[in-house]
């Protein structure tokens, strides 16, 4: 089966599988059952784990666990969907174990879909198929974290031989911290120097196989077809605009092809020229939910991108390039790994200590795109719809909900982003805001982005807000950021009245930003004179300290009354 497309410049990647490459692997078993336990990468081309599971095995099992963690509907989030995930990225999962099946058939196997708390589930299949080698690819996220500790504990007490590469990631993230002398990196530029090239990259990577082994007897574990959406208990809602993405490996790997025929766009990317308003042709790969979910190999991307950077003379480097953004990808799978707590504030070494607002109404109003800013809303509302948003629109709405006007706390817009985005990754997502919120690796708070013109910057006529808020439509272009400045007049005009078919602003900007900018010089200051170890009693006396200081002038009277 020849699944991938030829690499852009060469064909030397292209290895083949067969039994001769048992040396490979000189510790597995011979002639026994394998267990291939998909979670991440959805794949067949460059999957370790599963070659491994392959290589001389009398019988290979692929299994994939629909985990009621993830996928078990909540009828009371704010959006169509189970507890932590929304349906845009259900939908795609769904579309790439459907599409994995379809692959893992051209060998005679298929797709083994069981339902249940995963431990229980594989632990409960090792025992039925009498299975001598369990492999799985490497987590480093903390929820798999725990549950491989409880499956190798129990494979070690049963003689069960566990195989778990590293392959989601272009470098082993224990590996880049055991240089630094156990703790993480925390700038990217000392990450690349620690990381340098990557040791699978001198040798050839296997991208396809010649043979899985067939599924044996399945005994009495129940296993199905990948369900629908419908089958999971979700109404399969479908938006106005068609879907952006289809997942599973076929569509990420045409994708990559598309991307790569211009190899003078690949070798000459500079990510922050991108244009965040271009919704037509958005100006990236759009493959990041591709790499979230392992339909696509990092390593094989970065091997294309590497051969076509042979060819063009002159190509960006990191940080800006396309191999620069598969590096910071890297650089936070590595420090989210080694830093405690990462995903919040508290308990987070790396973490200034700030005393973010807790405004439910604000976070709400954010959420649900109804805060007055049309550049936000906009960027919102495609969140919601596409499930993707241009990575300087991530930029603009984080650093609104934070730093730049209504200070709430980072971990509420993780949330909803780690809900809504179909590319949500736990070290990303989570590095990504404490980035943008000034509370870890960038500490600039002074430098904000402007809900007005920063979009303005890229899209002066305002055909994006317009497109992801009709209700907009009609607003001339003077006004369209900006549409409570417009003439009573104006508005009838448009059919768009602010404060009834639209929201007036839920702060002043201008105020707002000023306040945020108080607070953060007032929390950096604190966290200096403790040393970054800062006290729940600490912060009381610091917002305390705040609210005192901020006194009853009319700008912060107009700013409270803003923020009601």
């Amino acid at each position: 089966m020849q699944l991938l497309p030829r690499s852009p410049t060469s064909s030397h990647i292209f290895t083949r599988f067969s039994p001769s490459s048992f040396a490979r692997y000189p510790n597995m078993s011979s002639g026994s059952n394998s267990l291939m336990w998909f979670r991440k990468g959805l794949r067949i081309h460059d999957n370790e784990a599963l070659e491994y599971a392959a290589n001389n095995s009398n019988h290979v099992y692929p299994v994939f666990v629909i985990d009621p963690h993830f996928m078990k509907p909540d009828p009371n989030a704010f959006s169509p969907g189970s507890n932590l995930a929304g349906l845009n990225r259900i939908r795609f999962l769904l579309e790439s174990l459907v599409d994995l099946d379809s692959n893992l058939k051209k060998f005679g196997s298929r797709l083994l879909v069981l339902h249940g708390k995963p431990s229980d589930v594989v632990i409960r299949c090792t025992k039925e198929w009498d299975i001598k080698r369990l492999c799985f690819e490497y987590d480093t996220d903390p929820y798999y974290q725990a549950l491989d500790r409880k499956i190798k504990n129990y494979a070690l007490e049963s003689g069960i031989e566990i195989f778990s590469p590293v392959s989601h990631t272009l470098f082993n993230p224990s590996e880049i911290i055991e240089k630094n002398g156990g703790k993480p990196p925390l700038s990217y530029q000392s990450f690349l120097k620690l990381a340098g090239e990557p040791d699978w990259s001198i040798s050839s990577l296997c991208t396809t196989l010649s043979v899985i082994p067939p599924i044996g007897d399945l005994k009495n574990c129940e296993v199905s077809e990948v369900p629908t959406v419908k089958q999971l208990g979700y109404e399969d809602i479908q938006e106005e605009d068609p879907p952006l993405f289809k997942g599973g490996e076929s569509e990420a790997l045409r994708r990559l092809q598309e991307s790569t025929n211009n190899k003078e766009w690949v070798a000459k990317f500079e990510k922050p020229k991108g244009d965040p308003s271009a919704f037509i042709k958005p100006s990236t790969t759009m493959l990041s939910p591709y790499l979230k979910f392992g339909c696509l190999s990092s390593r094989y991307f970065y091997h294309c991108i590497k051969e076509i950077q042979k060819e063009v003379k002159n190509h960006t480097s990191p940080p800006v390039s396309l191999i620069g953004q598969l590096l910071w990808r890297d650089f936070f799978y590595t420090v989210g790994f080694g830093t405690p707590n990462f995903d919040r504030m508290r308990g987070n070494r790396i973490c200034k200590q700030i005393p973010w607002n807790d405004d439910d109404e604000l976070l709400a109003a954010w959420r649900d795109a109804r805060t007055g800013f049309p550049w936000i809303d906009a960027i919102m509302v495609q969140l919601r719809k596409w499930g993707w948003i241009h990575h300087l629109a991530r930029h603009s709405v984080a650093c609104f909900l934070t730093r730049g006007d209504l200070f709430v706390h980072w971990e509420k817009g993780r949330d909803v982003f780690e809900r809504l985005l179909i590319d949500s990754d736990w070290a990303i997502n989570n590095g990504n805001w404490l980035w943008l919120s000034c509370s870890s690796f960038f500490y600039q708070y002074n430098r904000i982005y402007s809900p007005i013109s920063f979009g303005k910057k890229y899209d002066p006529a305002g055909a994006y807000i317009r497109h992801f808020l009709p209700v907009l439509k009609d607003m001339p272009k003077e006004y369209i950021y900006e549409p409570w400045k417009a003439p009573l007049s104006i508005q009838q005009k448009a059919k768009c009245i602010i404060g009834k078919d639209y929201p007036k602003p839920v702060i002043c900007h201008d105020d707002a930003s000023k306040e945020c900018k108080r607070k953060l010089a007032a929390a950096y200051e604190l966290n200096k004179k403790m040393n970054g170890v800062v006290s729940d009693e600490d912060m009381k006396r610091l917002r305390r300290k705040l609210v005192e200081d901020q006194g009853e002038g009319t700008d912060s009277r107009r700013l409270k009354q803003k923020l009601i």
